[in-house]
């Protein structure tokens, strides 16, 4: 009698259906691990959890109608044995940290998700926590030097959504279209802008664009 080896079901959560079906692909090429769902928003998410629990699950950083890293710090509250790899576009030392502090197992950049996904699944489900050299040398020197952002100031206090509106700021979208982009309200948007601009001390929303700008600049280099 052949015996067939049990598969780790992964959902991969993420509103990007090209990247979702290339790292299905990718993944499903391995003879013991499977993509069960790919989710492209938060609730979609849950309910999957809800109905079959995955072995692991990959998220991206920035959904549309939520944020990656909200999502993950709720399901490590919900189910503490759920092994997560966070995904993003950034190689920025604080989405990492905001990333594995709320929970999550692994680091990775969706530049280098081709190269290391399988890998980095393979870590993660052993039990193991996941990044890659680049990101832990950036996550120590931001340990060890506590200096503020290039953009001269620390982004700690933001919360997760207001670091998003700041990033897009930086990608140099208007209110109008961060709000279709987040699924927000312009007035939403506005808070947001508001609260960031309070709690970095910058006195003109000039100035504010000038600081995003730069640090999104940062970190593409």
């Amino acid at each position: 009698m052949v015996q067939t080896c049990k598969k780790s079901r992964i959902v991969i959560v993420d509103d990007h259906p090209v990247f979702c079906l290339g790292m299905s692909e990718l993944i499903n090429r391995e003879p013991d691990l499977t993509v069960v769902a790919c989710p492209g928003t938060a609730a979609m998410a849950r309910q999957i959890i809800e109905q079959d629990m995955p072995d692991l699950m990959i998220v991206d950083i920035s959904l549309a109608e939520s944020n990656g890293i909200d999502l993950v710090e709720e399901l490590r509250g919900k189910y503490p044995d759920l092994p997560i790899l966070v995904v993003s576009m950034y190689d920025d030392s604080m989405y990492a940290q905001r990333a594995l502090l709320a929970g999550a197992r692994g680091y990775v950049m969706k530049q280098k998700a081709i190269a290391q996904v399988v890998e980095a699944v393979r870590r993660v489900l052993s039990g193991h926590i996941y990044a890659s050299d680049k990101i832990k040398e950036k996550l120590l020197t931001r340990m060890i030097s506590r200096k503020p952002t290039a953009v001269g100031f620390s982004l700690d206090t933001l919360t997760n959504r207001e670091l998003e509106v700041f990033r897009l700021m930086g990608e140099g979208l208007n209110s109008k279209e961060i709000a279709t982009r987040l699924h927000l309200s312009m007035k939403t948007v506005g808070t947001h802008r508001e609260n960031i601009k309070e709690k970095l001390q910058v006195k003109h929303y000039t100035e504010l664009i000038k600081a995003a700008v730069h640090w999104v600049y940062e970190m593409k280099k």
